[in-house]
């Protein structure tokens, strides 16, 4: 039984020198272990690759999922592919380090309470985490707009070849769906998204507006459905634990240096498996 830990990390942005001088520190306890990437690494292709390379040196395997700032086809970035073409091109780059990726067989991580299938996924968002009192996209996004509160990616993150962001995000579930159902039905699963799969945690947004920007409705069942003994994500840079139908959901987010520097100190790593210990289930005896 292998005695390595399934840890977690996401929104390393390491454009900033503080976050870049973190991620150097990151190692792992042991040779075993392994290691989950859930986005947001940089915007800049030659950023990306310095970290993931780093990474992947470091652990025995690293599972990547994209954010939507490694999706962004930046102004200064000579890799000026964008949309599909830019996330196919960061994918073959992950294969060449020997990093797993949405487009891979799902890896298989051995643990002391059996195996399971550490799934990352890539499904976007598609604006149906709307506004309060807003009954269509448009209409959401108009009063975004309106207080101010507007995502990056209307400017950076373009849906290649496809029509909009949203039919990226449709095409990416309906596919990505067919993939998780065919795994081993006697394998339980981490799921794996840059954006958060059910709403609840966006919630406790301090702008609400920007919620539209954080996951679709259409993956609300899938911890159930797909047998998850955890949901890893991040891009809301809250990092917590919350528990939705007796699943624990990590917001894993390092963030920016002026949101985790004021915050008491801890371990940018987040253990998914083994649970940690002391670590309850909501409303389990004790």
């Amino acid at each position: 039984m292998p005695n390595g830990k399934l840890l977690a990390i996401s929104d390393l942005h390491i454009v900033y020198k503080d976050n870049r001088e973190l991620v150097e520190t990151l190692r792992p306890e042991t040779d075993d272990d392994w290691l989950i990437v859930a986005g947001d690494v940089a915007e800049q292709y030659a950023d990306i690759e310095w970290a993931l390379r780093l990474l992947s040196e470091r652990f025995a395997k690293v599972i990547w999922a994209p954010g939507n700032h490694e999706l962004w086809t930046h102004p200064k970035d000579p890799v000026d592919l964008r949309g599909e073409k830019r996330y196919l091109h960061l994918v073959e780059l992950c294969r060449s380090l020997g990093i797993d990726t949405p487009e891979d067989p799902y890896p298989v991580w051995h643990g002391e309470d059996g195996p399971v299938a550490v799934a990352p996924l890539f499904v976007l968002y598609d604006y149906s985490f709307r506004v309060p009192g807003a009954h269509t996209k448009e209409e959401s996004l108009r009063l975004a707009y309106e207080a101010g509160i507007v995502c990056t990616d209307e400017h950076f993150l373009f849906p290649d070849p496809y029509a909009t962001r949203d039919d990226w995000c449709r095409a990416r579930v309906e596919l990505t769906e067919r993939r998780l159902a065919a795994v081993d039905p006697g394998l339980r699963t981490v799921l794996v998204n840059h954006f958060p799969l059910v709403r609840e945690p966006t919630r406790i947004l301090r702008y609400p507006d920007f919620a539209q920007w954080c996951g679709t409705e259409l993956t609300a069942d899938w911890h159930i459905r797909f047998r998850a003994a955890a949901a890893v994500y991040g891009h809301l840079h809250i990092p917590r634990v919350t528990w939705h139908d007796g699943v624990r959901f990590e917001e894993v987010s390092v963030g920016y240096p002026r949101e985790w520097r004021p915050r008491p100190p801890r371990r940018p790593l987040r253990q998914i498996l083994p649970r940690p210990i002391g670590e309850t289930v909501p409303g389990a005896a004790r």
